[in-house]
């Protein structure tokens, strides 16, 4: 494969540019196997539907046409568990999570990764989503299989990690 350089100019990164080595879903690290795309992330609803209101020309539009998404504000409501279940962007800054080449976070790494970039920052990312297995321990120990409705803030929190329990 020939690898497509992607430009970057949205609210929060302009001039960035990156290469898709690895074609769009494919050749995931063999520790890494992700649940959930980002486009049915997004139809699911996370983040308030805020996140990546502005980024439609990075990414395929497909992702964006049945995406639950508002431009204005955070909005939980729009979250699939209709909580918020998310720590502001600064938090994240504070405890230093925040890759530069990434800085809108986890999710926009994982879209990148998805459809085909790789970085220095692969092997830390893989790792924090290894970590929030234990929620889903959690959840198997304390709900009825298929109660949604129960613990729905780590529910939450699981799929804006791509992983469902």
């Amino acid at each position: 494969m020939k690898a497509k350089k992607v430009s970057v100019n949205d609210l929060m990164q302009q001039g960035y540019s990156y290469y898709l080595t690895e074609p769009e879903g494919k050749n995931f690290a063999v520790d890494f196997k992700p649940e959930l795309t980002p486009k049915q992330m997004l139809e699911m609803g996370v983040f308030g539907g805020k996140y990546m209101t502005d980024c439609g020309k990075e990414f395929p539009e497909s992702w964006f046409v049945k995406a639950k998404l508002c431009h204005e504000k955070h909005d939980p409501d729009l979250n699939f568990f209709g909580l918020n279940a998310s720590k502001p962007l600064s938090y994240w800054r504070k405890k230093g999570w925040i890759y530069p080449e990434d800085p809108r976070g986890w999710f926009q790494w994982y879209c990148r990764y998805f459809m085909g970039r790789r970085c220095d920052d692969d092997l830390r990312q893989i790792k924090r989503w290894k970590a929030m297995t234990r929620h889903i321990g959690q959840i198997r120990k304390n709900c009825i299989p298929g109660d949604l409705s129960c613990r729905r803030k780590q529910r939450q929190a699981l799929l804006h990690w791509r992983t469902t329990a």
